[in-house]
């Protein structure tokens, strides 16, 4: 899918100052994935989405979101974008499986399931200058990072910024690893997920759903680096931040025997490599450039947003009836760990 080329000399020319930070809380949490296995129901492994209430099995191209969707579960009241990740199992010593919750970050406490933070910044978070020109994505967009096949660090590496960090209060931001933390985290363990930010100006997504993106081609998004010739649009940088209640499971008398850590991603990873993510742009008409164009940060006047008990009130039956939630025998779909 290609968008027309007036787009691209825009976003050469536009210019933008904001960096906006909200809550979704879950919309489903099933195993469906329109973006890596469309149609596919049920998917290969269990998700956990937010956003607005239209998603399905699905999502052509030509899908109108906004208007297909009667609410949206983030505080962005114009984003009916969805966003979604794996979710977390916990495997206790006797080798039976628990779905590992999530919890709100510190502000949004009350948002249904836990949901996701979601950010859209043009430059680092600590900078609150927030200059960088970015172009909004348009109708249709896509992408996916991460890779579900990784399984060690050299793999991992190949995707610059999805990580986790051990919380030992919510406060906590320091010491991100490419693997699951392999001690206690007192207050949890958050996933952060940071998408590339440089796009080619044409393809609304790819046959991989990655390569019509790229990062900078030299230094990195927090430096500034410029975009390469092949990918000379700079988005926002999409950002998700999970935090996986874990605390259920701090007593290290019920992790495996060996002392390993004991969580393992839905289709079986329990190395965290295979940290992936994915996103589909629904926002209402340039309602998310005009908030890029507003000098704001985190906090914009100008973005039409919506209480968490509104938030809340969204929600979509389950498609794939199964028990994701009980003691479990095996991981939803059958998936051995890895």
């Amino acid at each position: 899918m290609q968008w027309s080329n007036f787009v691209l000399l825009a976003a050469l020319a536009g210019s933008s100052h904001a960096l906006i930070r909200f809550q979704c809380s879950q919309l489903v949490t099933q195993r469906l994935d329109p973006l890596v296995s469309p149609g596919q129901i049920p998917s290969p492994h269990v998700h956990q989405i937010v956003g607005g209430n239209s998603f399905n099995a699905t999502m052509d191209y030509a899908k109108d979101m906004p208007g297909e969707s009667s609410c949206t579960t983030c505080q962005m009241s114009d984003d009916f974008s969805n966003y979604w990740t794996a979710i977390l199992y916990f495997r206790a010593r006797n080798g039976t499986y628990k779905r590992v919750h999530q919890l709100a970050n510190s502000g949004f406490e009350g948002s249904a399931g836990g949901g996701m933070t979601v950010y859209y910044m043009q430059d680092p978070l600590y900078d609150t200058a927030q200059k960088s020109k970015v172009q909004a994505f348009q109708p249709g967009f896509r992408m996916f990072i991460g890779d579900v096949q990784a399984h060690s660090l050299a793999d991992a590496a190949r995707f610059r910024q999805l990580t986790f960090t051990c919380l030992d209060t919510m406060a906590s931001r320091d010491h991100e690893s490419l693997a699951f933390p392999n001690r206690v985290c007192a207050a949890g363990i958050m996933a952060s997920l940071r998408f590339p930010t440089c796009w080619d100006g044409k393809n609304l997504d790819s046959p991989d759903h990655m390569s019509h993106m790229a990062y900078p081609e030299t230094g990195t998004f927090e430096s500034a680096g410029p975009c390469p010739a092949t990918h000379p649009v700079r988005t926002s940088q999409v950002m998700f931040e999970v935090i996986w209640d874990t605390k259920p499971f701090n007593d290290k008398s019920i992790w495996p025997e060996d002392g390993s850590q004991p969580f393992i991603w839905s289709f079986g990873d329990r190395t965290g490599y295979a940290n992936h993510a994915d996103y589909v742009f629904g926002w209402k008409d340039d309602s998310l450039q005009k908030i890029l164009d507003t000098s704001c940060y985190v906090n914009c006047n100008t973005a039409k947003t919506q209480s968490i008990a509104d938030m809340n009130k969204c929600s979509q039956n389950v498609v794939v009836e199964e028990d994701i939630d009980g003691w479990l025998t095996e991981l939803p779909g059958g998936h051995k760990v890895m």
